[in-house]
């Protein structure tokens, strides 16, 4: 039988997660529940001669395990379960409750039900379930007789032991389950052994999660740093370019000094927004919302917030889309203020930005400046540069338009540059 099948998962519901709490099957009765389930007969059997040395043994085993080989500890410690207990199956079922229903999952099964490895039981309809409610020990005799799906199997249970797993006293595990080889056989040496293995294992738990944690951090820090060389390499190169662009079209040494410290601060101001909304360990992207990045570099230009109309809906930028358009709205904004609507005191500017289809529409509209004679005869780095930003990094289109009112300007980038 596949075990992804209906029939698998029904049966491993029964053999070793059978109902047995508030919620049993309203088809089966109480006097049915109290044959199958014998945990009160248990004090009443003659408990077979303890083997202090075998159980020492067994403990320095799991111990030694620990220390070299971690990884390890679950299995063997299943395999010790069932070893000293003579049983002819063992197993955990471990809690997990990151599904629509909390169920237990089947692990590191040994014996004959081994092929059920890694099948899943509900939570609430399962002696696993039971064994977390009251916390205890629960013995269940023959559950084949009141659960069909283990009968339609051919499998005999004469009787599961179980062991609640816990994390300190309250965080829940699981169970540890060991089935016996026949009718009356666990005892309360049994029933000691295995409460003993499953305080151990529940730490072992505890550790291997500490352990696992771990890792994860290391790794989230190890790809934090290759983020944040890449970073750098990018930051050095824009500013390489930025450097030498500006010393083309400086006129003089202040000039080139106050371009360039302008382009500097903007991608300062990028640098900040992104690394303010980096997200937790665990995620692997970084937004900025385009309303706070443009918000941010025309502040700059505008203190009092009175010369700049924005206008757009939430739209989210990767890291890199954030510094290439920082540096296309600073050049706008400072141009603006040297020659365009902001250079005189009546000069507005309106933003404008949405997703248009798959790709944002974004506009810069200046009024009120002085007159203007058409597109300029010459380019500079900063025209340049926003073209070489939107057409080229971005693989956006770019319109640039000189009217008699102020420059205006339309771009369409793709959404997904945009995600870069």
């Amino acid at each position: 039988m596949p075990l992804d099948s209906p029939g698998f998962a029904s049966l491993s519901e029964a053999v070793y997660a059978e109902p047995m709490t508030g919620a049993v099957t309203s088809a089966i009765d109480k006097s049915a529940l109290t044959e199958i389930y014998i945990t009160d007969a248990l004090p009443s059997r003659a408990p077979r001669a303890a083997d202090p040395g075998r159980e020492k043994r067994a403990i320095l085993d799991l111990a030694a395990t620990m220390a070299d080989n971690p990884a390890e500890v679950l299995p063997r410690f299943v395999s010790l379960a069932m070893e000293m207990t003579g049983s002819t199956s063992a197993g955990l079922s471990l809690y997990e409750t990151d599904n629509d229903a909390p169920v237990f999952r089947w692990r590191h099964l040994h014996g004959l039900l081994a092929p059920f490895e890694n099948a899943t039981t509900p939570r609430d309809d399962s002696p696993c379930g039971v064994t977390l409610d009251q916390n205890r020990t629960v013995l269940a005799h023959h559950p084949e007789q009141i659960y069909d799906w283990i009968s339609a199997e051919n499998l005999i249970i004469p009787e599961v032991l179980l062991q609640p797993l816990y994390i300190g006293s309250t965080e829940p595990l699981g169970t540890l389950w060991v089935v016996a080889p026949e009718e009356g056989y666990f005892d309360p040496g049994h029933a000691r052994i295995t409460a003993e293995l499953a305080g151990f294992a529940g730490q072992a738990l505890k550790m291997i999660r500490a352990e696992e944690r771990l890792q994860s951090a290391l790794s989230d820090q190890e790809m934090l740093t290759m983020e944040m060389s890449h970073r750098l390499k990018n930051l050095f190169a824009v500013t390489d370019g930025m450097i030498r662009g500006s010393a083309r079209a400086a006129e003089s040494v202040q000039a080139m000094a106050d371009s360039l410290s302008g382009r500097l601060h903007a991608l300062a101001s990028a640098h900040a927004l992104v690394r303010r909304q980096a997200p937790r360990a665990g995620d692997s992207a970084r937004h900025t919302d385009l309303n706070d990045l443009i918000g941010a570099i025309v502040e700059v230009h505008d203190p009092e917030g009175s010369r700049f109309a924005l206008q757009g809906e939430s739209v989210v930028c990767g890291d890199q889309a954030t510094t290439a358009l920082a540096l296309v709205v600073h050049e706008l904004a400072t141009n603006a203020t040297k020659y365009g609507a902001l250079s005189g005191p009546a000069g507005r500017v309106a933003v404008h930005w949405s997703m248009d289809g798959e790709n944002l529409s974004l506009t810069w509209v200046e009024q009120g400046g002085p007159p203007l004679r058409g597109t300029p005869g010459r380019k500079g780095f900063g025209t340049a540069l926003i073209a070489r930003t939107i057409e080229g990094q971005l693989r956006g289109r770019l319109d640039l338009d000189w009217t008699g009112d102020g420059l205006r300007m339309r771009a369409s980038i793709p959404q997904a540059r945009l995600q870069s």
